[in-house]
């Protein structure tokens, strides 16, 4: 990016001196600009696109920029976390060259690369980094008649904010079941939003995702007794088996208020960090070993970013990792034998 000319204060010169003087600083400084004097006189601005103020991705994703910045050395870089509408957004944006960076539930971008489910193109969208898991369950008060998730059919279901992608790991999830969106009354609108609806009784359950622990699963679970409803064994494993984004996942009892038994639930797709094919790889490998090598910074501003380690940091969702990503990545170890 083409560096932004300073600005100078205007000078009235009181002597001949000084007036010399300060038109010399003045002709060394553009020079230092319009030649390169340095890494330090360069400017590259970095957007890394999160999701709306006030969830898991906003906050991991601002750790993430604060970190690099603080890492970075003379690069010169401007690293800012972008509050955006989450996943979907954030992937046409790479793709229009509006963002460098991105935060994705890497079930939607797992379709988004291949053209799938209501995207009209294939997107060059890569994957950088496997962060945390996305943890996904069916939440009811405890004394609901909802005890399958087949029992949701005819019933008024909260299915996440609209437009940020829920969908795309839910319709599955449905069709394991025997469902399919059609046979509910489906509800849109924050996670807050859920947490209202099911507690004043507006919905009948609510799906409810995110790292965990999630905040409105925590919320929703401390203002009245609540159930997780559970999957159908045969149909989580066959989800797993079908799609490489789905995994297990067990929430240990005692996350959730009144919820004391582990729960067999499903991580619907990662958070991963992704790119586009387009952007330059040395800065990708840049970027992948600052946010590698400050990982445990990130993690104390969210927990969910312990997940980012050895085991789970270049774990396969079903999305290409970007060249720079994987150079790093072997270099430090972390990359798998073919």
């Amino acid at each position: 990016m083409t560096a932004a000319a300073p600005r100078f204060r205007s000078f009235r010169a009181e002597s001949w001196p000084s007036a010399i003087t300060s038109a010399f600083v003045v002709l060394c400084l553009l020079a230092a600009v319009g030649c390169g004097g340095g890494e330090g006189a360069k400017r590259e601005f970095i957007s890394v696109g999160t999701a709306p103020i006030g969830g898991v991705f906003y906050t991991v994703g601002s750790a993430v920029c604060d970190v690099v910045n603080e890492a970075q050395g003379d690069r010169g870089w401007r690293v800012s976390a972008e509050s955006t509408g989450g996943s979907m957004e954030n992937i046409r944006l790479l793709s229009q060259g509006k963002l460098q960076f991105a935060m994705s539930n890497s079930s939607i971008t797992y379709f988004a690369v291949r053209g799938e489910e209501g995207w009209e193109e294939k997107h060059a969208t890569q994957s950088v980094m496997t962060l945390f898991p996305n943890i996904a369950q069916f939440v009811v008060p405890a004394e609901s008649e909802i005890k399958s998730i087949a029992d949701l059919k005819g019933k008024r279901v909260y299915v996440g904010p609209e437009g940020a992608g829920f969908e795309y790991f839910v319709r599955p999830i449905l069709a394991a079941h025997g469902l399919s969106m059609d046979d509910f009354d489906a509800r849109y609108g924050s996670q807050q939003t859920a947490v209202d609806l099911l507690g004043d009784g507006s919905v009948d359950a609510a799906m409810i995702g995110g790292g965990t622990p999630n905040p409105a699963l925590s919320q929703i679970a401390q203002a009245a007794p609540v159930r997780l409803v559970p999957f159908d064994e045969a149909a989580r494993t066959k989800l797993i088996a079908d799609y490489p984004f789905f995994e297990d996942a067990t929430i240990p009892g005692g996350t959730y208020d009144g919820i004391d038994e582990d729960f067999a639930g499903l991580n619907v797709g990662s958070a991963h960090l992704v790119t586009d094919a387009s952007v330059d790889e040395a800065m990708v490998y840049e970027f992948t070993k600052m946010v590698w090598e400050n990982r445990e910074k990130i993690a104390e501003r969210h927990r969910a970013a312990r997940a980012i380690n050895e085991k789970n940091v270049v774990r396969d969702n079903g999305t290409t990792f970007h060249p720079g990503a994987v150079r790093f990545y072997t270099e430090a170890g972390l990359w798998p034998a073919e």
